[in-house]
């Protein structure tokens, strides 16, 4: 004979609780507000407790130009666990917390180039296997643009391995039907070709070009045990030329070609201080590359992942608006380094195929790691055009509800 439960285990009734009224007899103890209410954001730190440099930074509501040398580095000298929180707090102000640019970079013309810039393979000068090719055809760049747009990047960017585009009337000619076939396509596009006088910048410009890339690549006292056949000035000189025609600057740094920190602080300086702040700041870690003087140096020491923080972070701080790209020697890169240089401000990345000469992580691994940790691919020109030369100009078009409050105009 089988037997219910409910008379095996005879005894008085529990009434059910309703789930109030448990909420209600639990004890805790400090009181719990079961309805959820964000705590009240942590007061900016103040000029006492890190530093003029400090304050102002994360107190901005625009960004500076006037930055000096030693703001710089007081702000990269701070302890990197606060540096790293600040810029994470202006980078929350100026941007979407989890919006990451996706960009494909293509090598449109191999090697030959007669620069000595002592970390690249496509110098003349090194012997690196590397064979110099001809000028990629229209046809074969516009494919190798879709593939990229259909795996999600929104930026195209191509490089030549030139000097400068003196006498390449036609190589220009090719390189602006790309960037018109690229720009149909909806996505930007960017090109790195060495030095342009200002006519090749404007002709770029009504081609559709959104970015110029011309790094400077360090500080100015370290670049010429780097570079001799390309002054500082004149790599500054393609800037103006760029930004006079209207075009966004995308310039950078390598870290790991033989520098000091205080060489961090240049490169910063630099680009903190022109006339305006680059639209885009490349990171790039320096690969090592047989045959090159740097790759085959053995007193060289690899980039130590906190220097490369402390360098967004600072970048992040001083060049609030920008976005920060970590571009070359990110397969190095663990994925929680990468989320640490997201948190701290960056918020661009270089994936594909490949890169100039060197590897690159591929779409699918950097799609896997945006699910993983909810970032989200920036949509082709999220940002409007952003060509303008002041924030005063810039602000509307992207940031329409900030404050124009310059950062200088607030004393601690």
């Amino acid at each position: 004979m089988s037997l219910s439960l409910s008379r095996v285990f005879k005894g008085p009734s529990v009434p059910r609780l309703r789930a109030t009224a448990v909420a209600a007899r639990r004890t805790f103890s400090t009181p719990v507000n079961d309805s959820f209410s964000p705590l009240p954001a942590a007061p900016p730190p103040s000029a006492a407790s890190h530093g003029a440099a400090l304050w102002q930074a994360v107190n901005a509501r625009a960004p500076r130009y006037d930055w000096t040398k030693d703001e710089i580095r007081e702000l990269y000298n701070t302890p990197l666990m606060e540096l790293a929180h600040q810029s994470g707090v202006i980078h929350r102000r100026f941007h979407s917390a989890s919006a990451v640019q996706m960009c494909t970079l293509m090598n449109i013309k191999t090697g030959g180039c007669s620069e000595d810039c002592s970390y690249c393979a496509q110098s003349t000068r090194y012997n690196t296997g590397l064979k110099a090719e001809k000028m990629s055809p229209v046809d074969e760049v516009l494919k190798a643009a879709r593939i990229a747009k259909d795996n999600g990047s929104t930026r195209f960017c191509m490089g030549a391995a030139w000097r400068d585009m003196r006498g390449r009337k036609t190589s220009l000619k090719n390189v602006k039907a790309m960037v018109e076939g690229i720009r149909a396509m909806e996505m930007e596009v960017c090109v790195t070709l060495g030095m342009i006088d200002q006519n090749q910048a404007e002709e770029l410009k009504q081609a559709g070009l959104t970015a110029y890339n011309h790094n400077v690549d360090t500080s100015r006292e370290h670049y010429p045990s780097v570079i001799t056949t390309r002054t500082y000035d004149e790599r500054l000189q393609t800037l103006s030329n760029v930004r006079n025609a209207g075009i966004n600057v995308c310039s950078g740094g390598i870290l790991g070609l033989g520098e000091t920190p205080e060489d961090h602080v240049g490169l910063l300086y630099t680009v903190a201080t022109l006339p305006a702040h680059p639209e885009s700041f490349p990171v790039n870690a320096l690969v090592p590359i047989k045959g090159t003087p740097l790759g085959d140096d053995p007193k060289r020491k690899r980039i130590s992942f906190d220097a490369i923080l402390r360098t967004i972070a600072t970048a992040r701080l001083v060049m609030p608006a920008t976005i920060i790209r970590i571009a070359a020697g990110r397969t190095t890169m663990s994925e929680a380094e990468q989320i640490l240089c997201f948190s701290a401000g960056a918020n661009a990345v270089f994936t594909g195929e490949k890169m100039l000469t060197t590897d690159a992580v591929g779409w699918d691994t950097d799609k896997a790691m945006f699910e993983r940790y909810g970032l989200v691919p920036m949509k082709s020109f999220e940002r409007g055009g952003f060509r303008e030369a002041s924030w005063a100009d810039m602000k509307q078009s992207i940031m329409p509800d900030i404050s124009s409050t310059t950062a200088s105009s607030v004393a601690p």
